[in-house]
């Protein structure tokens, strides 16, 4: 797939592309800074579970939002390099190009 790059918000950019973890996954299409908002999320509020549904701690519990921009091939593992703060993916630590970026689902995602 294509690069992607946001100008107007200055996010950096990102590809997809297979992943080794799993299916389709998220990359560094250039080096990534810690501390650095990669990418917002696009989408839409769901109370319905599907493969490209991220859950969030809501004010009323939890609350499901279906993504449907490149953030939805973001694959987990127990040591991530990115973090989601609500709708916002942000690195934890500086990601080289060509790294996938990757999030902790938390503990009832399997194990990687």
């Amino acid at each position: 797939m294509a690069t992607k790059r946001r100008e107007q918000d200055d996010q950096p950019a990102v590809r997809v592309g297979r992943s080794t973890i799993h299916g389709q996954g998220l990359f560094a299409a250039a080096d990534i800074p810690a501390d650095t908002l990669i990418l917002v999320l696009d989408g839409r509020a769901t109370d319905t579970d599907g493969e490209h549904v991220i859950w969030f701690h809501g004010e009323s519990g939890m609350e499901g939002y279906e993504i449907t921009n490149e953030a939805r091939f973001v694959n987990h593992a127990r040591k991530p390099n990115a973090v989601f703060y609500d709708e916002e993916l942000w690195s934890l630590r500086p990601i080289r190009a060509g790294d996938e970026i990757t999030h902790d689902y938390g503990e009832d995602w399997h194990d990687l």
